[in-house]
């Protein structure tokens, strides 16, 4: 055939154009048998690559897309100082966009890197990632980050929000704690919905008293409970936020208040950000190395890049970091002679508050 196209050997080799540039390019993810039959079209064909196509086709802008949510926090700075750590021990440079909890920011954000990186981390835990991945540049390689639910295949790299929950509530449990509090975050957000799950389910089946007040991932939020519970006189002994920013909240309102963390009131977070380690008491939580998980994330896309795209779903299962704020209560630690453990007329032993 007289000047065959590269979309003539795809046709005839019944794969794609994607297949056949990668049997052609050298790469290792074909099989053996269809890199043969590739080739062997290719050559019956007379096919030959253009060289200066080829060139543009393997050609690398050194750059990769990160698209996160926000960057408020530790937990960002820290999942940012893993990306860039791997990233630059890889020779290759960050390009930054936030959605700040809006779906077109992002689909802008996608577009705006079009052509310029030569992969994307998304995390999107709070927007359709459908939507997102719709606008996404056919063929990008691309790793998912703890995003909402999803129908396309894709690399992804998620954290078991539900199991590192139950696994505190355990140790909640195991410290003598038997009425939780659990500060929520965002009702929209992914890991938030899966963390609550996880209190839930546990609390059910180690038998804890459980209440649920919102949060929004915010220091302030945690303060903000802790008020409520005190306007109510809570009856509860231990408080269990969905983020570590949340817990410190919570535990600075409870000191202010002149309530004993932990000896009348265990408080537990999420995350381990490095604040969590520093703060008196230190914060009992559930550590995902938040750095390492960056650099993971990194790593995983790079092999994406390199055309390993096994579209897997890889889960991080988070590990319980005991401290001084769930130390086990002493017997003549204060317990009901508190107001905020006397019980209010309005509240149900089990459940949230009407």
């Amino acid at each position: 055939m007289a000047h065959a196209t590269i979309r003539d050997v795809a046709r005839e080799a019944a794969v794609s154009v994607a297949s056949v540039s990668r049997a052609l390019n050298g790469h290792s993810n074909i099989r053996p048998q269809l890199r043969a039959r590739i080739e062997g079209v290719a050559t019956r064909l007379g096919y030959v690559p253009h060289a200066g196509a080829r060139n543009l086709s393997l050609a690398r802008s050194g750059a990769i897309g990160v698209v996160l949510p926000d960057l408020h926090g530790e937990f960002f700075s820290e999942l940012l100082r893993g990306m860039d750590r791997e990233a630059s021990a890889r020779g290759l440079h960050l390009m930054l966009m936030v959605m700040h909890g809006e779906a077109q920011r992002g689909i802008a954000a996608l577009n705006t890197m079009r052509g310029r990186v030569d992969g994307l981390l998304v995390m999107a835990p709070h927007v359709s990632a459908d939507d997102l991945l719709a606008h996404m540049p056919v063929g990008m390689p691309t790793v998912l980050v703890n995003c909402a639910p999803h129908a396309a295949p894709r690399a992804e790299l998620r954290i078991d929000n539900a199991a590192g929950m139950a696994a505190l509530v355990d140790h909640l449990a195991a410290q003598g704690r038997r009425r939780l509090v659990h500060i929520a975050g965002p009702a929209s957000n992914r890991d938030a919905q899966e963390r609550r799950r996880g209190v839930e389910a546990a609390c059910t089946r180690v038998g804890l008293a459980l209440r649920i007040l919102p949060g929004d991932f915010n220091e302030a939020s945690g303060a903000a409970a802790v008020a409520t519970l005190l306007a109510d006189h809570a009856d509860m002994d231990a408080i269990l936020a969905a983020n570590d920013m949340m817990a410190i909240g919570a535990m600075m309102a409870l000191k202010r208040a002149g309530i004993a963390v932990p000896e009348q009131v265990a408080v537990a977070g999420f995350d381990d950000i490095p604040l969590a380690r520093l703060i008196s008491p230190s914060l009992t939580t559930a550590s995902i190395d938040i750095a390492q998980f960056g650099a993971d994330a990194v790593s995983r896309l790079a092999a994406v890049i390199a055309g390993d795209d096994d579209q897997l779903v890889e889960q991080r299962l988070p590990v319980v970091v005991a401290r001084e704020s769930t130390a086990k209560r002493a017997a003549n630690a204060p317990d009901a002679h508190h107001p905020i453990n006397n019980k209010h007329p309005n509240d149900r032993e089990t459940g949230e508050r009407p």
